[in-house]
């Protein structure tokens, strides 16, 4: 008999729903579509200068309960309606979570929160909630963490982020040449930026990679190559926060010296403050004063922010707090949109100036 060796470490398998079925069944309405595309045109000149506003990405840290995410982007609708001549608001509607681990993986890979790993309903969850986001008017922006998985909602994203961990990664780097939206490289882990600025240059080239068809067949994708990428400095373990005068005027150079356009995005949560929610504040206050003094490469800003401030764990599949995270901390809702409120009132005066 001849020795087995393939899926020697598979325990099941499941029959994963192909993307052109979920699509049948949660259509994208005209409107919607017509909406995505245009809040991706209008990010698209935000980050390269052409609209003098500053794109505010802001929301819980991973999506875990959609009816808290709706609330949330309620209020963020209402509060951010007087502030769009200065910010443009998109909500952060993050279904994937790197581990760096072990640990709870997103809405899409446990929606029951129990390790029961129900993808194919998370999937569905995932769908529906940003046809809610986008039914209400608000963009959406997601992080691409399985290159694969944004074969069944990436039409519905206005902006696309690549994560610190995957940054160095070539498929994600493939992934994001074929993405259909602006698209944001972290810098890594330790706060370096060189392999952010090469993650930009290898998205901007066409690539051939894996992946599925809508209709969840394997296949071998051609890119044309995505010019919309951009530099996120998230802070990190070696360099600590990044967000300073120096690092801005740092990164801004590297960009420059790359014939890459000095446009950048600071994520103010993570290594920015130092894993303290209230911390975002101090970063606010401190790109507020770059801009105010004239420091115009500072194009987009990312908050992590949640109805209820803090974390929880969850216990027996449940998170008892509602509105709060089970991930990393979040400032609450409450005290972020005076932060909003500031960033914009800094950049109306800066522009008007």
């Amino acid at each position: 008999m001849e020795p087995r060796t393939d899926d020697l470490r598979i325990g099941k398998s499941q029959p994963l729903i192909s993307p052109a079925v979920l699509a049948d069944e949660l259509p994208l309405p005209d409107g919607s579509a017509q909406f995505v595309q245009q809040a991706r045109q209008t990010i698209e000149r935000i980050l390269s200068g052409a609209d003098p506003r500053v794109l505010v990405i802001v929301g819980p840290c991973s999506v875990h309960d959609p009816a808290a995410l709706m609330d949330f982007a309620r209020r963020l609708k209402a509060g951010s309606d007087g502030l769009t001549d200065a910010i443009y608001p998109v909500l952060r509607v993050y279904f994937e979570k790197p581990r760096t681990i072990v640990g709870w993986k997103g809405l899409i890979n446990d929606p029951d929160l129990d390790g029961s790993f129900h993808i194919n309903k998370g999937l569905h969850l995932a769908r529906q909630a940003l046809l809610d986001v986008a039914e209400l008017g608000l963009p959406a922006a997601t992080e691409f963490l399985d290159t694969t998985l944004g074969q069944y909602y990436a039409e519905l994203v206005s902006f696309g982020a690549i994560g610190a961990r995957t940054v160095e990664s070539q498929v994600h780097r493939e992934l994001a040449s074929g993405l259909s939206m602006p698209v944001g490289f972290k810098n890594a882990t330790s706060g370096a930026i060189n392999v952010a600025i090469d993650a930009i240059r290898s998205a901007g080239h066409p690539h051939w990679f894996p992946s599925l068809t809508k209709e969840g067949m394997p296949a071998i994708l051609q890119s044309t190559g995505n010019p919309h990428s951009y530099l996120i400095l998230r802070g990190g373990g070696d360099t600590g926060p990044n967000y300073g005068p120096e690092f801005i005027g740092q990164a801004k150079a590297a960009l420059l010296e790359q014939s890459l356009a000095p446009s950048i995005i600071v994520d103010c949560s993570h290594g920015n403050s130092r894993k303290d929610p209230a911390r975002q504040a101090e970063v606010i206050a401190s790109l507020s004063e770059q801009i105010a003094a004239g420091e115009q490469s500072i194009r987009g800003v990312m908050m992590e922010s949640h109805l209820v401030a803090g974390n929880q764990p969850v216990v027996d599949g449940k998170a008892e707090v509602y509105g709060q995270s089970i991930t990393d901390a979040c400032l609450a809702f409450d005290d972020t949109l005076p932060l909003l409120e500031q960033l914009a009132a800094t950049v109306r005066a800066s522009n008007a100036a």
